[in-house]
């Protein structure tokens, strides 16, 4: 008689982790889709591994707005709210001018270091175009900016905002298909990084304003649907009818 194989041994949390990271990678690619529904059980049988992880790494994604749990429906993939997004690009707005400012304020020569590095972090990722890693890398700086602010309230609450824009700004990146278009993103964060060295709050929230604004009329282009002049529907020409003698 065949034993059932073994589950995967994984140190304490670390398969937690790595069901989180591969269920965001698929949430924020769109490989699962909004609305999806994700099972335990199954989540359990196709990871390997018990269902507490699998447990713990959804409610790390709930908190991270990426799902959402339904009555009667178990948990399934967070729909990106086309309709609410005028009120979140208004609050989304304020926290990322409040936490520049702050940062401009606050920061130390250790918060320039991590933001330095953090910066060509994200210009590396663009120069590859993963958006995969260009998501990753603008949550980690914008996350970085709010964290030398020193104000851990706005953290929390900004880090929220934060990752729901991912959903957002993915849909905004995948119609970035030419060579001209991706280039909008080179040194992205390079204005952000000399207002908040110079400790020009001022100067730092117009710069995190424009952004928004930015981020809020590139999503919407995003949204249009692209119309192809050049395709054209020729009438079929008409057979002659053969008339019978």
């Amino acid at each position: 008689m065949t034993r059932p194989q073994a589950k995967k041994v994984y140190q304490r949390g670390s398969a937690a982790q790595m069901v989180c990271d591969e269920l965001r990678k698929e949430i924020l690619t769109h490989e699962l889709k909004p609305g999806a529904p994700l099972d335990e059980t199954s989540l359990s049988k196709r990871f390997d591994v018990s269902r507490s992880p699998i447990r713990e790494a959804l409610n790390r994604l709930l908190a991270e707005r990426l799902v959402e749990n339904l009555p009667n429906k178990g948990t399934i993939v967070a729909n990106v709210d086309l309709e609410n997004f005028p009120s979140f690009i208004e609050v989304f707005d304020l926290q990322q001018r409040y936490a520049t400012r702050l940062a401009a304020r606050n920061r130390t020569s250790v918060d320039m270091v991590k933001l330095r590095d953090l910066v060509k972090a994200f210009d590396d990722a663009v120069k590859e175009y993963d958006p995969l890693k260009i998501l990753q890398s603008n949550f980690e700086f914008h996350l970085a900016v709010a964290e030398a602010g020193k104000n851990p309230y706005l953290v929390r609450q900004y880090k929220e905002l934060l990752s729901e824009a991912r959903r957002y700004i993915h849909i905004h990146l995948r119609s970035l298909e030419t060579a001209k278009e991706k280039a909008i993103l080179k040194g992205h964060h390079r204005d952000f990084l000399e207002a908040i060295e110079a400790r020009d709050v001022e100067a730092a929230d117009a710069i995190a304003h424009e952004h928004t604004l930015k981020f809020h009329d590139r999503f919407l282009e995003a949204l249009k649907g692209q119309i192809d002049n050049d395709f054209s529907i020729e009438p079929t020409p008409r057979k002659p009818r053969l008339v019978e003698k």
